[in-house]
């Protein structure tokens, strides 16, 4: 889920904003786990759905790339992306934490196949930037970027344990974006967040609890780059699929670009027919 630190905005800036509440449970480790080492993931990895229909890939995906379950400001009836190298910085004294995210970006970029994406160690260089805290410090992280009132807003309607943010320009192209992650709340939980909060920063932001197989449902925790979401991330950064269009433009173009999509995802997962 998302929000975004960018208040105020210069004139022709939006804000697209949600944040997401994920359950926090277990105890902090020092050292780093990788994603497929953790109980919790292994066991949704083995009773994962891996088959879909084409209306479900669609239906996911409209309802994600669509709209915002947190409205500050802007339109949100248009496509929201990226529309060229995605940089990640890291803002955070935890290395263990660093390379978890290291991982998670690059188990993104492998994943996506029009999406350039990467660690950059110069904070000038990032379009993402990813600020991780301590747990006690979540809220005050949030007031420093969005203000008090609003940070009170955002704990009381939705109590997130992370949360995202982008700015975009006239062009519906996400310019910047700003993730907070914990790394207090165990390996499971911010991994979770992790990778939630960086897909959702690149603009599948809407979270919608009628879809029961993407992360950007408050009811599911995966922990790892699902199949699924897999899909949704494709069809948004195909090259077909372009910032500012609309849903009719999109439903126009939607069967050629998921017949090249499902070839990609069932290719890099090993998937069987």
């Amino acid at each position: 889920m998302a929000m975004s630190p960018f208040a105020p905005f210069s004139s022709g800036l939006r804000i697209a904003l949600l944040a997401l509440a994920t359950l926090a449970f277990g105890a902090d480790i020092a050292t780093t786990v990788e994603a497929g080492e953790l109980p919790a993931v292994t066991s949704r990895q083995r009773t994962e759905k891996k088959n879909f229909t084409d209306g479900e890939i669609v239906e996911g995906f409209l309802k994600t790339a669509f709209g915002a379950e947190y409205h500050l400001a802007g339109r949100v009836d248009r496509i929201r992306r990226f529309d060229g190298p995605v940089r990640v910085f890291a803002e955070t004294d935890r290395a263990d934490r660093k390379a978890q995210l290291t991982k998670v970006v690059a188990d993104i970029g492998s994943r996506v196949r029009h999406l350039d994406i990467a660690m950059t160690s110069a904070s000038e260089a990032a379009n993402v930037r990813v600020k991780m805290v301590r747990d006690r410090d979540l809220y005050r992280t949030i007031a420093s970027f969005y203000g008090a009132e609003k940070a009170r807003e955002i704990r009381t309607s939705l109590d997130p344990q992370c949360l995202s943010g982008f700015r975009k320009n006239d062009q519906f192209e996400i310019e910047h974006s700003d993730v907070i992650l914990t790394v207090d709340n165990g390996d499971f939980t911010f991994l979770d967040c992790a990778y939630e909060e960086l897909l959702q920063s690149l603009g599948p932001i809407n979270d919608t609890a009628s879809v029961p197989w993407t992360m950007f449902n408050d009811n599911v925790s995966m922990g790892y780059f699902d199949v699924y979401d897999q899909y949704i991330l494709n069809l948004l950064y195909d090259p077909r699929i372009r910032p500012g269009m609309t849903l009719p433009e999109v439903k126009a173009v939607l069967p050629e670009v998921l017949a090249d999509v499902r070839a990609w995802v069932k290719r890099v997962n090993d998937l069987r027919d």
